[in-house]
């Protein structure tokens, strides 16, 4: 008899509500991690960063002492009550300068030495053609071109705004003082000061605008991930757990019945091993054929490799412990939530408090840190570095306790992967020997 026509795979519920549940959650997660964290930053925004740097000598205005830099300082932090978007900070020209060179600041507007004398002099009658006074806004694209742009636009308007209160008073002077102006001298006055924009720390033109940091620590971050998927699957494929298909060809080796401790050591070391070679030549496409921008290569080559490997040993501990929904898992915890919550684009100022906690720990956010410091701040310390080697160690120590004490447990409990045969099989019966004629 022919044997039964076995039914079609496609008609079986399981796969369809399995399979559509992992999608539908994967959809969803997505969608409202990498939209949700970037869909308002304005509105979102609060207590971003940015100096205020009154340089300003003064001067003498009317047999009096004047220094108009404290009059523009104290407008803007008047105008700024009761709005929480921005932190405006009062410091001094070098503090400034070192906040900006550690991405603690996402723009500065500095009011000049001879603000006072500029503005003054603009309406005395000597000086027949005054130097227009000047107020700088730097702006740090190395923190985040997306907060330092919010910071350029909000201090620009605050400079502005201060010019057109110095008019209001220059006019007023002059009124007082019955002095009859052109009307180009009145525009002028109306509007006196000079706003300039300039880089409060430069780049190099193969930095993406300050964004080679994110992408760079995002390259590690996914190496690591897909690097811990492909030993894992390895690993099971030189055991004899998984066959290997290449094109129509099929082999599987022999079965080796190991535990799982032992499988995820094997995995560990062989990560360990293997974030080497792919942290040296992330490095080497990146700086050494695309040209990126990067000093302290040698720290660059250490930090790639620990990032990696502890991101490996990190997503192949949730494989060892969760098996298929580790891989899941890998991805939401290491793309899904870690890229909307970095800080790279949208800073964590601007995004809601959800994603300012996951940035408190997610690991991207740490390595983008990280990254910056090597590349823009010269490797400082309290740039972001430390806490990045401290978040890799605590990473990797994490990640290493958590699969060795799940999967200890899961062989002492005998959830071993395949069954193990019988230690001993029970002896078979004795057949008595047919007599012989």
């Amino acid at each position: 008899m022919s044997s039964p026509k076995p039914s079609s795979a496609l008609r079986s519920p399981q796969l369809w509500i399995g399979t559509g549940l992992i999608v539908a959650v994967v959809s969803t997660l997505f969608a409202l991690l990498y939209v949700g964290g970037n869909v308002n930053p304005k509105g979102h925004l609060r207590d971003l960063p940015v100096a205020l740097v009154n340089s300003d000598k003064g001067g003498q205005a009317g047999g009096k002492r004047l220094n108009l830099g404290d009059q523009v300082v104290s407008g803007i932090e008047k105008s700024a009550e009761g709005n929480h978007s921005f932190d405006w900070q009062v410091l001094s020209k070098q503090e400034a300068d070192k906040r900006l060179g550690q991405g603690k600041l996402f723009g500065a507007l500095v009011v000049p030495p001879d603000f006072t004398a500029s503005v003054t002099g603009l309406s005395a009658p000597q000086q027949k053609q005054p130097a227009r006074p000047k107020l700088t806004v730097l702006t740090n694209q190395s923190a985040g071109s997306i907060g330092s742009s919010m910071a350029s636009q909000a201090t620009q308007k605050a400079a502005h705004g201060a010019s057109a209160q110095l008019g209001k008073q220059l006019l007023g002077q002059a009124n007082s003082q019955g002095v009859k102006l052109a009307p180009a001298a009145q525009l002028m006055l109306a509007d006196p000061v000079t706003v300039e924009v300039a880089d409060g720390h430069p780049l190099g033109n193969h930095s993406a605008m300050g964004l080679s940091a994110f992408y760079y620590a995002l390259v590690l971050v996914v190496c690591g991930m897909l690097g811990a998927n492909a030993v894992n699957s390895q690993v099971d494929t030189a055991l004899g757990y998984l066959h290997a298909d290449f094109g129509p060809i099929r082999r599987r080796k022999p079965l080796q019945h190991t535990s799982r401790v032992r499988t995820l050591a094997v995995g560990t070391v062989l990560m360990l091993g293997l974030s080497v070679v792919m942290g040296s030549l992330v490095e080497f496409a990146t700086v050494g054929i695309l040209g990126m921008d990067a000093d302290h290569l040698g720290l660059l080559w250490l930090y790639s490799v620990a990032a990696i490997a502890a991101v490996g040993v990190s997503a192949l501990a949730l494989l060892a412990a969760f098996g298929v929904p580790g891989m899941l898992l890998s991805a939401i915890v290491f793309v899904a939530m870690a890229v909307p919550s970095s800080g790279a684009t949208v800073p964590l100022q601007a995004l809601p408090d959800f994603f300012r906690t996951l940035g408190e720990f997610e690991p991207l956010r740490q390595l983008t840190g990280g990254m910056r410091s090597i590349l823009y701040y010269d490797a400082q310390a309290d740039a972001g570095l430390t806490r990045a080697w401290v978040s890799m160690g605590i990473a990797l120590a994490v990640g290493l306790l958590f699969g060795f004490a799940v999967t200890r447990i899961y062989d002492r409990k005998g959830l071993h992967r395949i069954p193990r045969p019988a230690e001993s099989a029970e002896p078979a019966e004795a057949v008595p020997a047919p007599a012989s004629a």
